[in-house]
């Protein structure tokens, strides 16, 4: 069971809350029991599991990713200059693996899956991929 979300990012730098998503597609596979697999075939854009109560974890996390990693750094050679976004999307990762106990995911209660943008605006694909026990 496999789906392919599309998602348009409206910022350079973002995080969007893909959770309702997940569920949603986890929900019509039926599957009770098993994992779910978040893959993002990007080389500028990651997946990750943080907190979605408190915008305010975004905003941060976002600001000390740009601290550790400027968008201009004098000595990066990459010619289309978004070596940045690269060295974000192999911080957050590029997948997330989410458990599946009696048809719910198994997040904690402030937990939520984010695609992260790292170079956009663009369309990004983010596979989903569940798989029974």
């Amino acid at each position: 069971m496999l789906d392919t979300l599309t998602i348009s990012t409206q910022q350079h730098d973002a995080m969007i809350d893909i959770t309702s998503k997940v569920k949603q597609y986890v929900q019509t596979t039926g599957v009770k029991e098993g994992q779910v697999i978040i893959y993002c075939p990007h080389t500028t854009a990651g997946i990750t599991i943080n907190e979605n109560a408190d915008p305010d974890v975004v905003t941060d996390v976002l600001r000390r990713l740009d601290e550790q990693y400027p968008w201009h750094h004098k000595l990066d050679r990459h010619a289309e200059g978004n070596t940045a976004a690269h060295l974000k999307a192999i911080t957050t990762g590029s997948s997330a693996t989410v458990l599946i106990h009696k048809g719910e995911l198994v997040l904690g209660i402030w937990q939520g899956i984010y695609l992260c943008e790292f170079d956009g605006p663009r369309a990004r694909k983010v596979v989903i991929k569940v798989i029974a026990d």
